[in-house]
């Protein structure tokens, strides 16, 4: 009946994700050690708001983006020390009845990281923050974004980027805002082949990982001039981590000496030593940096 479905053109099917063992057998090929992660939290700022639920799904890969064993899985609950809040009971469907009581232990978590190189999340931005407070190992290892570092518009995800809509754009559908089921399916993704280039999107991802980037401060830009700064990809720091209040964008090696000459020539227009700092994806998403 599905096929029949969707051969009238009128129907797409989802079908529920069905979670792997392995997508490759074992060839041979060097592997590396990931994992994927997810939180969920009270809310979006990790300097006051809690993780109320730990994911993390292990998966071996190698360095051409190729994921072999899916391993363990660990999923913890935490009792953030008040309410959960009602909207994200409504997104996530964790109540304080879940919570009541539950924690997570830091040491149970390093030894899950084990000998992991790589952690990887669907906005590693915000999982990263709330990861490294709760946790110092996750200091130690290199991140990737499967969000940001995946060009998922130009490969025809044009519906949106989010997991669950690049999910249902794959065919599948899963349990969505629950730690564990969203590693699974960001692992379902990275193992499927991009609809245009032909690349796996994992191989791609990695790609962007291994690549440096240079993190440009524009301090003390004229406020006047905030949306031009956010309409060319800059974001604001609010100044933690003891670091000046400024909007900052990551760049390639190869744009840093034209975004500098943009700042000088549109939002300083004058000559000024423009703050530039080589980062990489053991400090990139990170509030160190």
């Amino acid at each position: 009946m599905a096929k029949i479905l969707e051969a009238s053109g009128q129907f797409r099917i989802l079908r529920r994700l069905e979670p792997q063992s392995a997508y490759h057998s074992p060839d041979g090929t060097a592997l590396h050690r990931g994992i994927f992660l997810d939180t969920e939290t009270t809310g979006l700022d990790p300097a006051r708001d809690e993780i109320i639920e730990l994911g993390m799904v292990t998966f071996d890969f190698s360095s051409d983006g190729r994921i072999f064993a899916v391993g363990e899985s660990f999923s913890r609950f935490r009792d953030p020390g008040r309410p959960v809040p009602a909207a994200v009971t409504a997104l996530t469907g964790i109540t304080d009845e879940m919570v009541a009581g539950q924690s997570i232990d830091p040491a149970e978590v390093t030894a899950f990281l084990g000998d992991a190189v790589l952690v990887v999340a669907h906005n590693a931005a915000f999982d990263r923050r709330f990861a490294e407070r709760f946790c110092g190992s996750f200091v130690q290892v290199a991140w990737a974004c499967s969000l940001h570092e995946v060009p998922w518009v130009e490969e025809g995800f044009t519906e949106g980027t989010k997991l669950s809509h690049i999910a249902a754009a794959c065919g599948f559908f899963h349990d969505g805002h629950r730690a564990v089921h969203d590693c699974r399916a960001g692992l379902e993704i990275l193992s499927r082949a991009l609809p245009r280039s032909g690349r796996r999107a994992l191989d791609v991802l990695l790609e962007s990982a291994r690549a440096p980037r240079w993190r440009i401060r524009a301090a003390g830009a004229p406020f006047e001039l905030r949306d031009i700064l956010k309409t060319r990809g800059y974001r604001w720091d609010p100044g933690e981590n003891g670091r000046p209040r400024a909007w900052f964008v990551d760049l390639a090696d190869e744009a840093v000496d034209a975004e500098r000459d943009f700042l000088r020539r549109e939002i300083y227009r004058r000559d000024v030593d423009v703050d530039a700092r080589r980062i990489d994806a053991f400090d990139r998403y990170s509030d160190r940096c």
